[in-house]
């Protein structure tokens, strides 16, 4: 079982930055492949960015060159940096698991980028 707890979204101005953590219970952290999605209203939930338990990284073209994804092991956290917001970045942001032991999603957090 592992738990996903989301933090750091909010209010943010257009071409600003957040970062956003996930910090996940377990010892076998390091085995998942971790991954942030969002889903604004009215639409699909939608792939932001993943990393490998080995710490390959992929991105769709939207948020790629703006959003990084990384993880610290040691912490058990995932983070997501996000530059250069724009408002169709606007959504609730989640952090999912996935690995032999199943796969998790956090509650989300929310981020809203307007002026």
């Amino acid at each position: 079982q592992v738990q996903l707890v989301e933090s750091g979204g909010g209010l943010v101005q257009p071409g600003g930055s957040l970062r956003l953590s996930c910090a996940a219970s377990g010892s076998i952290f390091s085995t998942y492949d971790m991954g942030w999605y969002r889903q604004a209203p009215g639409k699909q939930r939608e792939l932001v960015a993943t990393i490998t338990s080995g710490g390959s990284t992929n991105y769709p073209d939207s948020v790629e060159g703006r959003f990084t994804i990384s993880r610290d092991n040691a912490k058990n956290t995932v983070y997501l940096q996000m530059n250069s917001l724009k408002p169709e970045d606007t959504a609730a942001y989640y952090c999912n698991a996935a690995g032999t032991g199943g796969d998790y999603w956090g509650k989300g957090t929310l981020v809203t980028v307007s002026s």
